[in-house]
């Protein structure tokens, strides 16, 4: 079943009110407003029947009391755009991990804290950097390369490549740990 249209956009359906203009005994079933809206609320408004809120938008003038001036910014392409904004800082990167802190102001303070002339923020955390060696790669490693370097060490120690030889078993299982925590690594995301 489908809504049933009205006929009036803004008709305030079982208004019981009439008209509020002098004389007429219609109902009022259209909003119409007394004082224009504003930071504080939708302004003051009155009930007026259909005939009299057409009357009421024929003679609604938004410029009304304006200065030439004042009507040209209102028309201009960019009126209310004309506010500065905050400028954001070009390159400003990522901020730290919010898993590596137990406080989130340690976090925010470490984000917005300036930075030395030489320090340069540590794309890995430590058991990143661990794992990395691991793998026998770089901290400038990506994600691409970590993929292919553990493929190619799971291949080289694997049991079922070396004859079921379970030799280098421990080096399989630091390999293995390696990859799971770099392929969730926040340097990669």
């Amino acid at each position: 079943m489908t809504a049933r249209q009205t006929k009036w956009h803004g008709r305030i359906e079982g208004a019981a009110g009439r008209c509020s203009v002098a004389g007429c005994r219609k109902a009022g079933e259209f909003r119409a407003p007394l004082t224009p809206g504003g930071f504080d609320g939708p302004g003051s408004w009155r009930l007026l029947c259909l005939d009299h809120v057409r009357e009421h938008n024929s003679r609604y003038n938004y410029f009304a009391g304006m200065s030439p001036e004042e009507i040209e910014a209102a028309q201009a392409p960019i009126a209310g755009w004309e506010r500065e904004t905050r400028a954001f800082a070009a390159g400003a990167g990522r901020g730290p991990a919010w898993r590596d802190f137990t406080d989130p102001l340690d976090a925010i303070a470490v984000r917005f804290r300036p930075m030395d002339a030489g320090q340069d923020l540590q794309r890995f955390s430590a058991r990143e950097r661990d794992a990395l060696r691991v793998l026998g790669l770089k901290d400038n490693a990506d994600l691409h390369a970590v993929r292919k370097r553990y493929s190619e060490l799971v291949r080289l120690y694997h049991p079922d490549r070396n004859g079921g030889d379970r030799g280098h078993e421990k080096k399989l299982g630091e390999v293995l740990a390696a990859w799971q925590l770099l392929r969730g690594a926040a340097a990669f995301s």
